[in-house]
C-alpha cells in the first residue's frame, strides 16, 4: 500500500506540476493579450492626438487666413476713409470760403443800397420792369441766401 500511496502522491505532484505550467501557460497567454490589448490602446491613443493636433493646425490655418483677410479689409477701409476725410476737409475749405465771399456779397449789396439812399421807391415806380437804382444796379433789400446746392 505503500507503493500505491506513494505514487498517488507522486501523481498528485505531477498533476500539480502540471497545472502549475498549465496556470503559468495561462497567465503569459494573459499577459500577451494584456500587452497586445495596451499596444492596441497606446496606438488608438496617437492616432486620436493625431488627429487632434491635425484639426488644431487645420484651426489655426484657418483662423490665420481669416486674420488676414480681416487685415486687409481693415488696411482697405482706412484708405477709403482717409480719402473721405480729406475730401471732407476739402469740402470744408470750400464751404468757409464761400460762405466768407456770400457774407462780403452781402456786405457790398448793404452798403450799395445804405449809402445811394436811393431805394425803389424813392425814384421809381414799383414795376416789374424798372429795379435798378441811379448806378444801374439792381436794388436788393434781402441779403442772398445760399442754397444747399450752392455747396455742392
Amino acid at each position: 500500500m505503500d507503493l500505491s500511496g506513494g505514487n498517488s502522491s507522486m501523481s498528485t505532484r505531477f498533476q500539480s506540476s502540471g497545472s502549475e505550467e498549465d496556470l503559468q501557460a495561462l497567465m503569459d497567454q494573459r499577459k500577451r493579450k494584456r500587452m497586445q490589448s495596451n499596444r492596441e490602446s497606446a496606438k488608438r491613443s496617437r492616432m486620436r492626438k493625431q488627429k487632434h493636433l491635425d484639426d488644431l493646425m487645420g484651426e489655426v490655418s484657418q483662423l490665420r487666413k481669416e486674420n488676414s483677410e480681416i487685415l486687409t479689409s481693415i488696411n482697405i477701409t482706412t484708405q477709403h476713409y482717409l480719402k473721405i476725410e480729406a475730401e471732407n476737409s476739402v469740402l470744408r475749405a470750400r464751404t468757409a470760403e464761400l460762405s466768407h465771399r456770400l457774407q462780403s456779397l452781402n456786405d457790398i449789396l448793404s452798403f450799395i443800397n445804405t449809402s445811394t439812399g436811393f431805394y425803389e421807391t424813392d425814384c421809381y415806380p414799383a414795376r416789374a420792369d424798372n429795379f435798378m437804382n441811379p448806378m444801374g444796379m439792381p436794388f436788393l433789400n434781402q441779403p442772398i441766401m445760399a442754397s444747399a446746392d450752392v455747396f455742392q
